[in-house]
């Protein structure tokens, strides 16, 4: 996972487009209605490059156009979309067109106040009468980087894991019925997965970290079912996540035993109107990052990433049955 120098903004692994004229001359850009022109505009401001987006802009009479006009979902602009994705030099292209880093949009969080968390704080001028980040928001930006960085380099394909706040490696044995593993049956797995996938489902690693503790299981889905989940979470909350190499990441969160969120996509860009302030500022902070997503929603302050690339303190073997209920 490549990871920039800002509080939490990954190189997001595309190939930008920094040479305007194949742009220019796109066929749909030039076929396109006025009103595709806009939603081009969007994607523009997330994928290409500045040139684009300032030959775009020039055919559009509002640039600060919402890509929604529901008027309970209003949608964001295109500005929100540069400065989400981190395009701080399509973002000064926007408002050099018109655009409104102050507009309020996403629950309050305007386009500039967002860019205050990222690596460009300094994007935009702060107006008069207009706040900046409050203290715990600053916090949180502070702890996304320090996070991102504990966690660097961190490849978790395949992995499922359940990050539990407030116990220990050895509640999470005891409240999962599970007992040491063989060390033997661990280093066969680990040597070859392929030759042990019916011995394998059953393992999973279990390490203390600041604030509780981390179920892990580098090669499979069993810390993220509701089996698990419901056990671990007991008195306290539970998100848990499957990093599927067919369907990318998906989560949950348990409290006391109780599904609370299904289907959740930590580390993924969605964000809406209706979703509370802090969530918008933690899915920009920890878009890319599903993993630091994970532990900072559960309160963990892991200050490497042994837990999930192991080893971890100790190799557990769950009892057989039916964790997917």
């Amino acid at each position: 996972m490549a990871i920039n120098d800002g509080p939490g903004l990954p190189d997001d692994g595309r190939d930008h487009q920094t040479d305007p004229a194949p742009v220019r001359t796109r066929p749909e850009i030039d076929a396109a209605p006025d009103p595709e022109q806009y939603f081009l505009l969007h994607d523009a401001a997330e994928n290409d490059s500045p040139e684009a987006v300032t030959e775009l802009a020039q055919r559009i009479a509002d640039v600060d156009f919402l890509d929604n006009d529901d008027e309970e979902y209003p949608g964001r602009t295109a500005l929100w979309t540069a400065v989400f994705a981190n395009r701080p030099d399509n973002a000064r292209v926007l408002v050099a067109a018109g655009a409104d880093p102050w507009r309020p949009m996403m629950n309050g969080w305007s386009p500039g106040r967002l860019s205050l968390a990222g690596p460009t704080p300094a994007l935009f001028s702060i107006p008069p009468g207009v706040s900046g980040l409050s203290p715990s928001e600053t916090v949180a930006v502070t702890e996304a980087r320090r996070l991102i960085g504990a966690l660097r380099d961190l490849d978790y394909f395949g992995l499922g894991m359940a990050c539990v706040a407030g116990i220990t490696a050895a509640e999470a044995a005891r409240r999962l019925e599970a007992v040491p593993a063989d060390d033997g049956d661990v280093a066969a797995i680990n040597e070859d997965l392929g030759g042990h996938l019916d011995d394998s489902q059953t393992v999973v690693g279990v390490t203390d970290v600041p604030g509780g503790c981390i179920v892990s299981q580098p090669w499979g889905y069993l810390p993220n079912t509701p089996g698990v989940a419901k056990r671990l979470s007991a008195g306290t909350v539970c998100y848990g996540m499957y990093d599927n190499p067919k369907g990318g990441h998906h989560g949950t969160v348990f409290r006391d035993g109780v599904l609370e969120e299904g289907d959740t996509h930590p580390g993924g860009g969605g964000v809406y109107q209706d979703d509370p302030a802090e969530e918008i500022l933690a899915t920009y902070l920890y878009h890319h990052h599903a993993v630091a997503y994970c532990c900072a929603r559960m309160g963990l302050r892991l200050t490497d990433a042994k837990a999930i690339t192991g080893p971890p303190d100790i190799w557990l073997r769950l009892p057989e049955r039916d964790w997917r209920n």
